[in-house]
């Protein structure tokens, strides 16, 4: 039983400091320092009470189908099948509304959000399926829910995410594969403080302390806090929970309201 204990256990604490936005998730000690350009996709194996395996794979080469197939490999080969994968791939693009934005940003942000994430279930379900089990949680966000004005390249993406995980959901449920997205809000990350900053060069912090105090929690999610519900979600106390978004956002969905919204034209 994949309890929610186990996987606790297989993942040190200072393995489960998520860096969402850059791809950071469930790394060991000693891992290489991350650019906003790649990711780590997590394969919890066999052994899960004691172990986990990360590999490291570059965003930019994304196309390039072999990078997935060689993690899910190196996965099979040192462990013989993979129990719980968290799918997460995000990069936020740049702030313009949709008239200005920029093309080839746009195929870019869509290149690495949706196609990064539609890789990743090419190649790890089928050895869920192999084996007649597991469980994927993919990252959308609450921009998968609602608008952020300014962010159409990010907010299609993650959109998209929601579409790929409720199709591959009802795909592969009756061979005993749950597939979940985790939708995060705002989390004290690189990405947030980077849109802090496109939004107001000259004092992101006043944007950062006006956004924070308009979340009903009042402060940005941790990247804890998101491990928590990947954890849960790839746990057997989900067992029967597939094709759902889980919100972790402090309330900020609830009550509308985006960083964006805070400057007016």
């Amino acid at each position: 039983m994949t309890t929610l204990d186990t996987l606790r256990d297989s993942i040190p604490d200072h393995a489960r400091d998520l860096s969402l936005n850059l791809g950071s998730v469930l790394a060991p000690t000693g891992a290489p320092g991350l650019t906003p350009t790649q990711i780590w996709a997590v394969a919890l194996a066999s052994a899960i009470a004691s172990r986990n395996v990360a590999f490291t794979r570059d965003i930019e080469s994304l196309a390039a189908a072999h990078l997935d197939a060689a993690y899910v490999k190196a996965a099979i080969d040192k462990y013989g099948r993979i129990d719980c994968f968290f799918n997460n791939a995000g990069i936020e693009g740049k702030l313009a509304p949709t008239a200005e934005y920029d093309e080839a940003v746009f195929d870019a942000v869509i290149g690495v959000n949706v196609r990064g994430v539609f890789l990743g279930l090419r190649h790890v379900l089928p050895e869920m399926i192999r084996r007649g089990g597991g469980a994927v949680v993919n990252t959308a966000s609450v921009a998968g829910l609602v608008a952020t004005p300014g962010m159409p390249a990010y907010v299609a993406s993650k959109h998209a995410v929601i579409g790929l995980t409720k199709t591959a959901a009802g795909e592969v449920a009756h061979q005993g594969i749950r597939v979940n997205a985790v939708c995060p809000g705002p989390v004290d990350t690189r990405m947030i403080h980077a849109l802090e900053e496109q939004i107001s060069p000259a004092d992101p912090a006043a944007v950062g302390a006006r956004y924070q105090a308009a979340i009903p929690s009042g402060r940005y999610t941790t990247v804890d806090e998101i491990a928590n519900m990947v954890l849960f979600l790839c746990s057997d106390l989900a067992s029967n929970t597939t094709g759902g978004q889980f919100v972790v956002d402090g309330g900020r969905t609830a009550t509308g309201g985006a960083v964006t919204n805070l400057v007016r034209q």
